[in-house]
């Protein structure tokens, strides 16, 4: 097996529309350092990169069995309105950190009724093709504390 390696990155996302979701190259961001084979990224975005050099460009076309997945129905349903006891406004979009079995759990406002709100568990980025505009800045092989950690440091 080869050496993990941290690769480095800019890159652009957008979706189907040609809107952009995300950016490293805005103005104050840095570019995304990640450790390969540790599931820092989506799957499909480390495949297209894996074997890339410093300098490499890549356009890559993510489905969403290889990013955030399919949307999962289940994770969108009512819940009472009291279940948002203290707080005054709630508006479509708005997102909460609800408590579940599995942990903490991030959920999104799609519908607000007079007696419930409808929440959507899922990943923002679910059920879409994601593309991705990459230029590699850097590679190097991992230290083995990053290795032992399964992040770069």
């Amino acid at each position: 097996m080869a050496q993990p390696r941290v690769v480095t990155i800019h890159y652009t996302l957008t979706n189907d529309q040609g809107e952009q979701l995300d950016s490293s190259r805005v103005e104050g961001r840095e570019p995304l350092t990640y450790l390969e084979g540790a599931q820092n990224i989506i799957g499909g975005l480390e495949s297209a990169l894996t074997e890339k050099d410093s300098g490499d460009q890549v356009k890559v076309s993510v489905e969403p069995a290889e990013g955030y997945g399919e949307v999962n129905e289940e994770l969108i349903q009512p819940v009472p309105r009291s279940a948002f006891e203290g707080v005054d406004t709630i508006e479509p979009g708005m997102q909460f950190q609800a408590q579940t079995p599995g942990g903490p759990q991030i959920v999104r406002v799609v519908e607000v009724g007079d007696e419930t709100v409808t929440i959507d568990a899922n990943h923002p980025l679910a059920g879409q093709t994601l593309h991705f505009d990459v230029e590699v800045v850097e590679t190097r092989d991992a230290t083995e504390e990053e290795q032992e950690h399964g992040h770069v440091h």
